[in-house]
């Protein structure tokens, strides 16, 4: 309990420095995905896989440079997308996206999970950078959105685009000793469960923790694209339209 109270306490703190000015609109997912992978699609990520249908090939296998686009649910109520960075193996991924675990976020190549029964990446899991840890929500998605080359491309900050943090940003390699059961589908675990597991997951985690990759983090959202209820506005997203029209 002690540990949470000086948990709260330096959230709040570090809250007060790091996030985006009030009245700011943070980096979204779009405009950072557009530029990183290439694929020239503009409009809301949940619009992505249909205007991608007659201007770029889609599949359900991860490509270097392919955009994900994940389905709207819970607090996606626009969609999402991400650009992969890495390939792992058939269930296991690296990407890169803006605006998931924070506010405005950029986070380079950080894990992503295919834990759909039939192995198609149609639901993942995505790392959560403020908890080091998957993100407890299985997130459903389109498939992939395939760009001319395998190629990324740089992604610079741009006040015209929105406010960002530098969230995290790993090397691939210290991913190689994370270990996720590729072909487990995770479900979030019921209260009771969760409370039986606490102490033991604690101790597992102070035995792992000099083996896990540790992230450049921001340590004022414990949760954001995973349990934060969907807040945008209408002149948010009036914004972002005229935002787009400027950058054309």
């Amino acid at each position: 309990m002690f540990r949470w109270i000086r948990w709260a306490v330096a959230m709040l703190l570090s809250g007060a420095m790091a996030a985006p000015a009030l009245g700011t609109t943070p980096l979204q997912c779009v405009p950072y995905a557009r530029i990183v992978s290439g694929v020239e699609i503009y409009g809301d990520a949940l619009t992505w896989w249909a205007q991608a249908e007659n201007q770029y090939q889609r599949g359900h296998r991860p490509r270097k440079g392919a955009v994900l686009a994940f389905r709207p649910a819970g607090p996606m109520a626009l969609g999402h997308v991400a650009v992969v960075s890495h390939v792992m193996d058939a269930r296991r991924i690296l990407i890169r996206h803006a605006n998931w675990s924070a506010p405005g976020a950029i986070e380079e190549d950080v894990m992503a999970v295919d834990v759909s029964p039939a192995g198609d990446w149609s639901e993942v899991r995505v790392w959560h950078s403020p908890t080091r840890r998957m993100g407890a929500r299985i997130n459903p998605t389109y498939g992939f959105i395939y760009g001319d080359r395998e190629k990324l491309h740089p992604f610079t900050p741009n006040p015209a685009m929105g406010s960002s943090i530098r969230l995290a940003s790993m090397d691939q390699d210290a991913w190689r000793d994370v270990q996720v059961p590729a072909r487990a589908v995770f479900r979030p675990a019921s209260n009771e469960a969760r409370l039986q597991r606490t102490a033991s997951n604690d101790m597992r985690d102070r035995r792992k923790s000099a083996h896990e990759p540790w992230l450049e983090s921001d340590p004022r959202v414990m949760e954001y694209a995973d349990a934060t209820p969907a807040s945008r506005s209408l002149g948010d997203i009036i914004a972002d339209v005229k935002q787009e029209a400027r950058m054309r």
